[in-house]
């Protein structure tokens, strides 16, 4: 009887072992004459090479939130890079603050392609990843970001936004687009209105691009996010029901754009 339980406990141990074993690393890199630093995650029980995740991050900068992210996605097998699109150090640590540096990419859409080209390009380099199975993911600013990357035709399978701004300077642009196209979106979001949904429609639609859009009942902005708090008169609140439903839709349009 003894002999059993050893064994059996020395086989849950080797099962627990053999799960995910999350290793990160933080990657330093340039665009231009500007230093970056981004988060890199990977499952190490895993071999074999694999497809390969970029996450952009909100308003704030690349900070705990996207990094939780990007180790969520390594968890579920893939490598995920967490790319900077403001610069090493630069982490707004206030709404006004935040608003001024998001500005400056919203108003250069141009730089805003570059900086998330060049997360891109570190992502691909990995020697894990799959090169022919890519994908991106954004929250907030970062929704916006990977539009635009997907806008820029990177060789990408699909791109998700989580609440991310929708409207471009470029629409005409969109006949560049590769990638499949997720955006989740909060029902009740004040920053996003129903003629920015529409005119992000009419844009996919024009160029018959391959596009899905949820709509979560009872969401404002930033929905995924237990930082921006509970109260939806403020524009942005997290929503449990919004925040899970959203990473299973992007689950299975995983599953689907890497089958």
């Amino acid at each position: 009887m003894l002999r059993q339980i050893v064994v059996a406990v020395a086989l849950t141990c080797c099962a627990a072992s053999a799960e995910a074993a999350v290793k990160t690393r933080v990657i330093e890199y340039k665009q231009g004459n500007t230093v970056l630093e981004g988060y890199l995650a990977w499952d190490d029980a895993k071999t074999g090479k694999r497809p390969g995740v970029l996450v952009v991050h909100e308003w704030t900068g690349l900070g705990p939130y996207a990094k939780n992210r990007a180790e969520m996605l390594a968890k579920l097998g893939y490598v995920a890079f967490a790319a900077d699109i403001y610069g090493k150090g630069i982490r707004p640590s206030t709404p006004s603050e935040a608003a001024r540096i998001a500005a400056i990419y919203k108003d250069d859409r141009a730089l805003m392609r570059a900086r998330a080209r060049a997360g891109l390009d570190i992502l691909q380099e990995q020697k894990l990843v799959d090169r022919n199975r890519l994908a991106a993911i954004g929250y907030c600013f970062g929704g916006t970001t990977v539009l635009e990357l997907a806008r820029d035709g990177a060789d990408l399978k699909g791109v998700v936004s989580f609440h991310g701004g929708l409207a471009t300077p470029r629409p005409e642009d969109a006949k560049n687009i590769k990638a499949k196209i997720l955006a989740l979106h909060g029902a009740d979001d004040p920053f996003v209105k129903a003629d920015e949904v529409a005119a992000f429609q009419q844009e996919l639609r024009a160029v018959k691009a391959d596009w899905q859009f949820i709509t979560y009942a009872n969401a404002v902005h930033s929905f995924t996010n237990p930082d921006a708090g509970s109260d939806n008169s403020k524009g942005a609140a997290y929503n449990e029901k919004a925040d899970k439903r959203s990473w299973e839709a992007m689950k299975l349009f995983f599953a689907e754009i890497f089958k």
